[in-house]
């Protein structure tokens, strides 16, 4: 559903908010943590700084931060920088053209699940997947 990008910022921003506890996390560190190529997390990780989700800071002391409240972003926040079409207008099958004028043969049911995950995206904020957090982890430790 969404791109191994995206996927890899997720995963760095819970991280971030999980782990840094308002600190700032060098990209490097947090690509070790997350088993993911260091490199392209660093340049992931400047893109959302860039799109004001997190920030950055040189130095020793350096590295990134939420640039706001978990409670102010939502997981449409953290995927849109990385592709501001990720889900609203895509194609199924990729193809350049897909609308209800020149439709593929998914559109009309794409269409109906589309705005409802969608909005699951837009609506789910860093704070909601945090307070689940706990719940889960309890899950699969079997309590």
């Amino acid at each position: 559903m969404i791109s191994k990008t995206a996927e890899y910022a997720l995963r760095a921003v819970v991280h971030i908010v999980r782990e840094g506890k308002g600190a700032a996390m060098r990209a490097n560190e947090i690509a070790e943590e997350l088993d993911v190529p260091a490199n392209y997390l660093s340049k992931t990780l400047h893109q959302l700084a860039r799109a004001g989700v997190l920030s950055s800071e040189r130095g020793p002391r350096g590295g990134f931060r939420l640039a706001r409240s978990p409670e102010d972003l939502s997981l449409a926040d953290v995927l849109e920088p990385l592709d501001a079409t990720w889900l609203e207008s895509g194609c199924l099958l990729g193809l350049p053209r897909c609308s209800d004028e020149a439709a593929c043969p998914l559109h009309e049911r794409w269409k109906q699940v589309r705005e409802p995950v969608c909005q699951f995206f837009r609506e789910t904020t860093l704070a909601c997947l945090l307070a689940e957090a706990p719940a889960v982890a309890r899950r699969s430790r079997g309590e």
